[in-house]
């Protein structure tokens, strides 16, 4: 039986205020890696003392946020934002470029890493691990707001987004979630329980998260204000998962050879 999604966006209003479940669910992301993170620390399981690793969450969130949030004006709506400046700080209403907070985390860990004298590869290697938790929560929030939808289908696992049209499409947020969040987070722990060299893990993380975002890239309908690059089958999302695919494959090279 084809589900018929209908959810609102607002978890609730109180009193004219509105809380939106995307936010929530970056929220909840927040609050489960920095209990890993710090547990971790606390246990002698990753390479960071407690005083830095109490820290490292927030300021790496706060990094991955504003690229996350550039990243998207830049890459995909830049003549809308232009006009229409002051809706860059609508988070609410979505629109997060994973590559842009990729971007920005990567410029939040050499910051970090300089400020508390800490190995850079190490301290990516411990964002990497835990990455995938926030991005398995931003893909439910995706799924609730009926966006980054798919292609139709006719298989029984399609979903009606009513706010989209009538037609069963590839819940393609769910397929996110579940490759890029789930399988990835279990291949990286089993990564990290062989005592990898710093690094490995980080060069993991691009290369598998590229080839997953790759993938469905090719059932999820692009942005409708870019289409598709080349042909009819290339997406935004197809040429920035290239380069980070090559990366990590050339990472993990460096640090194995």
């Amino acid at each position: 039986m084809t589900y018929i999604h209908n959810i609102s966006p607002i978890m609730l209003e109180v009193f004219g205020i509105k809380l939106y479940w995307y936010g929530f669910m970056y929220a909840i992301s927040f609050v489960i890696i920095d209990y890993l993170i710090v547990s971790a620390s606390k246990n002698k399981n990753i390479g960071l003392e407690l005083p830095a690793a109490e820290k490292l969450t927030i300021v790496i969130l706060l990094f991955a946020i504003i690229g996350g949030r550039l990243g998207y004006v830049i890459f995909y709506d830049l003549s809308y934002f232009a006009s229409n400046i002051q809706k860059i700080f609508y988070l609410w209403e979505g629109g997060m470029s994973f590559h842009g907070g990729l971007i920005g985390g990567v410029i939040g860990s050499v910051y970090f890493s300089r400020k508390y004298q800490t190995d850079l590869f190490n301290l990516t290697d411990i964002i990497s691990l835990y990455a995938p938790i926030g991005l398995f929560f931003g893909r439910l929030g995706n799924f609730i707001n009926s966006e980054l939808y798919g292609l139709k289908t006719s298989g029984s696992w399609g979903v009606i987004f009513t706010k989209v049209d009538e037609y069963p499409r590839h819940p393609s947020m769910i397929y996110e979630a579940f490759l890029e969040g789930i399988v990835l987070f279990i291949i990286l722990s089993i990564i990290k329980s062989t005592k990898p060299v710093h690094g490995f893990i980080s060069g993991c993380f691009l290369f598998f998260y590229g080839i997953f975002r790759f993938t469905v890239e090719f059932v999820r309908i692009p942005d409708a204000h870019i289409g598709y690059i080349y042909y009819d089958w290339v997406t935004m999302g197809h040429l920035l998962s290239i380069p980070m695919i090559l990366l990590g494959v050339v990472i993990m090279y460096r640090k194995v050879s």
